[in-house]
């Protein structure tokens, strides 16, 4: 990445995560060991007024990263197998994030593989919710770390680039529940989304 970037700031992330979202695409999620990463994907999730959330019927022990601070991972196990990443947003109390869905590799992509070792191509490698949390490292020890503070491993940065100003929307993936709400967002055209 040639270009100056800075981690977001606490402001980006205390507000609605339909709002964050669309705005997150474009932004590079960074690890401190080099790996970069471009988002491309986004879903939003918002608490007591959607049955889809992890949030809706309150804070448990599992999902109380997302009623934090905003500017926090949320991290889940999913399907028995895989683990999902997400930004806490809103004020404290909510319950509301952004899940990341999917993410064009920019730097550390060998660490990527290393990681991934059946991925065969770049576009594998963080192309779904589960390959961008194993491509970067990310499990349940990442979960509650703040992602302003600089010192949690993990960041977000805006080198400069532009979410695009026509994104896609539509409705969200892998959920039973508020199905038609079109939550999701990605940049058109881009391989790296991951349907």
């Amino acid at each position: 990445m040639s270009r100056r970037a800075s981690r977001l700031p606490r402001a980006f992330y205390r507000r609605d995560p339909r709002t964050v979202a669309p705005e997150l695409l474009n932004k590079v999620l960074a690890a401190d060991d080099g790996r970069q990463a471009r988002i491309v994907e986004v879903e939003a999730y918002c608490g007591p007024i959607d049955p889809a959330a992890h949030t809706y019927r309150g804070m448990t022990a599992r999902n109380a990263s997302m009623f934090g601070e905003a500017g926090h991972f949320y991290v889940y196990f999913t399907y028995g197998m895989h683990w999902c990443a997400n930004c806490s947003c809103g004020e404290v109390g909510e319950g509301v994030g952004v899940l990341l869905r999917a993410a064009e590799p920019l730097a550390g992509i060998e660490l990527m593989y290393a990681a991934r070792p059946k991925a065969r191509r770049d576009r594998d490698l963080c192309s779904g919710p589960a390959r961008l949390t194993q491509a970067f490292g990310i499990d349940r020890r990442q979960d509650g770390i703040d992602l302003v503070s600089g010192k949690s491993g993990y960041t977000i940065l805006d080198d400069g680039i532009p979410p695009p100003a026509e994104p896609v929307s539509g409705p969200r993936i892998g959920i039973s529940k508020a199905i038609d709400h079109p939550w999701r967002w990605y940049v058109p055209g881009n391989p790296h989304v991951s349907k």
